[in-house]
This record gives C-alpha cells, sequence and structure tokens, in this order.
C-alpha cells in the first residue's frame, strides 16, 4: 500500500512512519515540505504521489497560542484538511486524519467518558479549528476515518511527561503546581501510530475516539511517570484556576473508544501500562535529554 503522510516531522507522524514503513511504501513530509493549507501545493504533491491512503498527522497544536494566531491555527487544522480531503477525493483515495479531545466542552462528570456521537462544542480556538477541520472533511471525503485522540507523548519533540521531567531533574526540591481537576488519558504515540496501522485495512469510515484506557489528571500523570523514572520531585496539586491558561481547556478530557471496541480493532492498554512500556524503552534517553547541560 502506498502511503502519504503529512506532519511526518512530528511526534506522531514520525512514530506512524517508522512503524508503516516497515510494510509499506511511506512518503513522509514535514511542514516545512508540505504546507497544508496551500490548496496548489497539496494538490501537486497528491497528483504526483498518488497514495492510496493519506494519513495527516498535521496540526497547529500550540493551544494557548491559537487564541491570539487565530488565522495561523484556522489555516492549518481547518483549511489543511480540507484541502487534503479535496485532493483524496479527485484521486479515490482515503483520507485518515487525526483530531482532539478539544472538540468537545468537558462538561461531563468527571466519571463519564466522550463516546463519538455526543455534540462537539469546543471552549478555545484551537478546539473550534480543529472542529471545522472534521466538518470539512465530512463535506469533501467520501472516504475518511477520523481518529479523536488526547494527551499525546513520545519519544519524539516536546510534550508534557518530558516537561515534567525536565523540571524535575533541574531541581527537585522546587514545587511544582500541577493541575489536578482535569481529567483525560495520556496517549502514547507508538500505540496511537499501532492503532493507525490497525485501522489500514478496515473499512471503518467517520469518526472514531482514540485514546489510552482509562484516565487520570495532569497531577496524577506526572506523579505516575516521575516514580517510574525513579527520579525526586516536589509536584503539589492545584486547580485550573490557580493555574489560569490563555486557552480554556475542557475539564473533562476522557474518551471512550467505543467505535473500535465494537469493531474489534482497539489496540490501546491502560495508560499507566503504556508509560510503564515508554519508561522501561527509553529512560537513559530521556534522562540524557532532560538533564541540564
Amino acid at each position: 500500500m502506498k502511503i502519504f503522510i503529512t506532519g511526518g516531522h512530528g511526534q506522531l507522524g514520525r512514530d506512524v512512519n517508522t512503524l508503516l514503513s516497515k510494510e509499506h511504501n511511506v512518503v513522509s513530509l514535514g511542514s516545512k515540505e508540505l504546507d497544508i493549507s496551500s490548496r496548489a501545493a497539496v494538490e501537486s504533491v497528491i497528483r504526483k504521489e498518488r497514495p492510496d491512503v493519506l494519513i495527516n498527522c498535521a496540526a497547529y497544536t500550540a493551544v494557548d497560542n491559537c487564541e491570539t494566531e487565530k488565522d495561523q491555527a484556522f489555516a492549518v487544522n481547518a483549511k489543511g484538511p480540507e484541502n487534503l480531503a479535496i485532493a483524496m477525493e479527485v484521486i479515490a483515495g482515503r483520507l485518515i486524519h487525526i483530531s482532539t479531545d478539544y472538540v468537545f466542552d468537558g462538561n461531563k462528570a468527571a466519571n463519564e467518558n466522550y463516546i463519538e456521537s455526543d455534540p462537539t462544542a469546543p471552549l478555545s480556538v484551537y478546539g473550534q479549528s480543529k472542529l471545522a477541520g472534521e466538518e470539512a472533511i465530512s463535506v469533501h471525503s467520501s472516504n475518511h476515518l477520523i481518529l479523536r485522540t488526547a494527551w499525546l507523548y513520545g519519544i519524539k519533540g516536546n510534550n508534557f511527561l518530558k516537561t515534567m521531567l525536565k523540571l524535575a531533574l533541574t531541581d527537585s526540591t522546587r514545587e511544582l503546581k500541577v493541575v489536578n481537576d482535569q481529567f483525560g488519558s495520556l496517549t502514547w504515540t507508538a500505540t496511537l501510530a499501532r492503532q493507525t496501522e490497525a485501522v489500514l485495512s478496515n473499512t471503518m469510515q467517520g469518526i472514531a475516539h482514540a485514546t489510552a484506557e482509562d484516565a487520570s489528571t495532569w497531577y496524577e500523570g506526572a506523579c505516575y511517570f516521575l516514580d517510574a523514572m525513579a527520579i525526586p520531585y516536589n509536584i503539589s496539586p492545584c486547580t485550573t484556576k490557580e493555574y489560569p491558561t490563555p486557552a480554556h481547556r475542557p475539564a473533562n478530557s476522557i474518551l471512550e473508544n467505543n467505535r473500535l471496541k465494537q469493531a474489534g480493532l482497539s489496540v490501546f492498554k491502560t495508560w499507566q501500562e503504556d508509560i510503564d512500556h515508554f519508561v522501561k524503552l527509553y529512560k537513559k534517553e530521556l534522562i540524557k535529554e532532560a538533564t541540564p547541560h
């Protein structure tokens, strides 16, 4: 199968490329090589490559910056997916698109998960732009699957867990305040890549949720990760109100992988199992990268 990856230099795109290149003919481009907000650029490269499947990992993910850079957020997160959908429709190809938990307002009780059919109501420009991307795909593509995920971390690029590790290694006695009233599922990009591989040969259409099983707060996730890394730390829980950010974030970002489970396609384990495996594989590399020089 010929597969084209956009956003190929991000932490998810790299893991998807590494995994799928073992079995498929993969072309992977980063944002500097292909600006998906350019209709002409997208149409030109898709006409040339003619992939069977395009996996869109490209996104403008600086959530707080999106509040002041709305045009850029919508160009990449909404217009980009529209361009990809139109181009893939011309060659009768399939589009797999990565979306987000931020399309929801998070007002469900903390013990209730969001399923694919729940109404969307994004709180932030980032969430609004990602929802607009989903809607554009549904209009312009007759063969697509949108995978909504959340709270990604991986060995490539920057993420929450790496930030916590770097802060703890810089000064383990310094008190760090971490939000303890937002709930979600820390999701390893390597597992999401395996999930993407699992749906390649399936004809599932529409929207499917794709996150690790079970949930935690950011505080609980940070503590679990640093304990697994055997790194001393001084982290205290705080509320969202005590840690204000430009973008409003959902209090409940827990997604239920309802459709993947019904189809017998889900490869996800609990977030704790994945962090344990992540640490086992990359502990030395993570410490080396995060240690102050």
